[in-house]
């Protein structure tokens, strides 16, 4: 499992906030988690916000 995976998993309403903060355009309904779906979860970040799957990661692990 990755260290996004894993700090996704560990942390999520903190990081849910940050995301949000960070990412104005991305919404509740796009930050719904599942355990064991966190790449849909960066896949709808990304659709949102047009960043590259890698952006995406890079932010999360540097939470």
């Amino acid at each position: 499992m990755s260290a996004t995976k894993d700090k996704i998993k560990g942390n999520w309403n903190e990081i849910k906030g940050k995301i949000k903060q960070e990412y104005a355009e991305v919404t509740d309904d796009d930050l719904l988690y599942e355990e064991g779906q966190e790449d849909q979860l960066i896949g709808q970040i990304q659709k949102k916000t047009g960043k590259t799957k890698e952006d995406v990661k890079s932010f999360i692990d540097s939470l």
